[in-house]
């Protein structure tokens, strides 16, 4: 079955290679297919195209395809071509002429539109989840390591004194601008672009605000050629910020594996969490994060793909958009994936104590010996020069403590204001406004 299908029967070939693999990735935007179904409805019996019988048997049809949906009993039949074609074939096939009638002023081009939004917008609530989670965990070994010292780099050479409190506390506020990124292509993400058609509108009376309010919209894409060229533009800007979380991700694995290194020792895991060698008994490799960091760096290079895609298409809809489904469909389960085994990896990470103690780390102390003859009232340049010479002649000698007390500092991780600062952001996403409005759409 497809929406579109005349007399005209398409070559086999071109069929094949026009559908891709829409009817595979279109089982993800199935449940977001019907909602926006519900709503479109509801919106045509307002406005007299549709009879309250004839609603009353679309949406109690309609409800019983979504509960088949998520209880995982939903496929695509043999010659259907995409889900939208799938859920009004059911529709029809199961209360006859009434069916028929739930495309009125729309087009598969603002249906597919308003699936993607909805399904990323169910999928952000479930990447904000689990990033707190992970946040809270580097929270949690943020203060339970904070007195210990860790050597600090700069160009991969030992520079000063750090510790683990900073270290888990730097990714957690990481995660903290992710969100916030996350949250703008959110709002991006949260106009309705349903009403838009083929991308100028149509002659049917629509009421475009009230699909919006029943599926939890902030707002709309009012412009209805704006809203075809937000195809792409939602992806590109989505994967973005996911690609955010995924950088945090990718950079913290980088340092886990240089820290597990027999050179480094500052880091372990128990064996099960390892892989070993086919030939090295000695072996206890770090798979598990080599993989979060290819993923993720492949997850960075997802919104240049969409970019590329998009880059020199005039404004309307083009057939160039439904490639970028194949790859930004899954990456909410990869990233998914990557944020859920770090915070599984790190709910098992052995930490070092006394690294600082090792001789070779006493150069780390120089800029505290240079700031201690500070305060003592010498020049800056002077104490500087000072503490050089004593480590070219072998005579320096380490401070025995450390005293950072500003904000953010070893001493002062302020931890209770990154909490607050995420508690900000997570608050600002407003998800009970959409469950709200989607659990009304489905019992009403």
């Amino acid at each position: 079955m497809k929406l579109w299908k005349k007399n005209t029967e398409v070559k086999a070939e071109i069929e094949k290679f026009t559908v891709g693999k829409d009817r595979e990735l279109d089982l993800l935007l199935a449940e977001f297919d019907v909602l926006g179904s519900l709503a479109h409805t509801a919106m045509l019996a307002e406005i007299k195209l549709l009879s309250p019988q004839e609603l009353d048997n679309i949406h109690k049809e309609l409800k019983t395809i979504y509960k088949e949906i998520k209880q995982g009993h939903f496929i695509m039949e043999e010659g259907i071509e995409d889900v939208h074609s799938q859920v009004e074939h059911l529709l029809t096939k199961r209360i006859g002429e009434d069916g028929k009638k739930i495309h009125s002023g729309r087009s598969r081009n603002d249906q597919v539109l308003l699936d993607l939004k909805l399904y990323i917008r169910s999928e952000i609530q479930k990447t904000v989840a689990k990033t707190q989670l992970l946040f809270n965990r580097l929270i949690q070994l943020s203060e339970e390591h904070k007195k210990k010292l860790l050597p600090g780099y700069t160009h991969l050479q030992l520079a000063m004194p750090s510790s683990f409190g900073l270290w888990f506390g730097a990714y957690a506020e990481s995660l903290v601008d992710d969100l916030l990124m996350v949250q703008a292509a959110y709002k991006i993400s949260n106009k309705n672009p349903l009403g838009s058609a083929a991308g100028y509108g149509s002659s049917f009376p629509l009421n475009r605000q009230k699909t919006t309010d029943l599926l939890g919209f902030d707002s709309l894409n009012y412009n209805v050629v704006y809203a075809q060229m937000g195809r792409g533009k939602t992806e590109r800007c989505v994967s973005t910020a996911l690609a955010s979380i995924a950088s945090t991700l990718a950079r913290m694995s980088m340092d886990i594996c240089l820290y597990m290194n027999q050179n480094f020792g500052f880091l372990s895991f128990p064996d099960e969490l390892t892989t070993g060698s086919s030939i090295m008994p000695h072996k206890k490799n770090p798979d598990v994060f080599e993989l979060i960091r290819a993923k993720c760096n492949k997850i960075q290079a997802l919104p240049n793909e969409i970019t590329m895609t998009c880059i020199n298409l005039p404004s309307g809809y083009h057939r160039d958009m439904q490639i970028i489904k194949e790859s930004f469909l899954p990456v909410f389960t990869d990233l998914h994936a990557c944020i859920d085994m770090m915070d599984y990896m790190l709910a098992h990470i052995r930490v070092k104590d006394h690294i600082l103690k090792d001789e070779k780390y006493k150069h780390l102390f120089s800029v505290e010996a240079v700031n201690e003859e500070v305060l003592k009232g010498i020049p800056f340049r002077d104490a500087y020069k000072n503490i050089g010479m004593q480590i070219e002649s072998g005579t320096f000698a380490a401070p025995s403590e450390l005293s950072h007390v500003h904000e953010g500092s070893i001493g002062n991780l302020s931890n209770d204001k990154i909490v607050k600062e995420m508690n900000k952001v997570t608050e600002g996403f407003n998800f009970g406004k959409v469950e709200k409005a989607i659990s009304d759409l489905l019992k009403s």
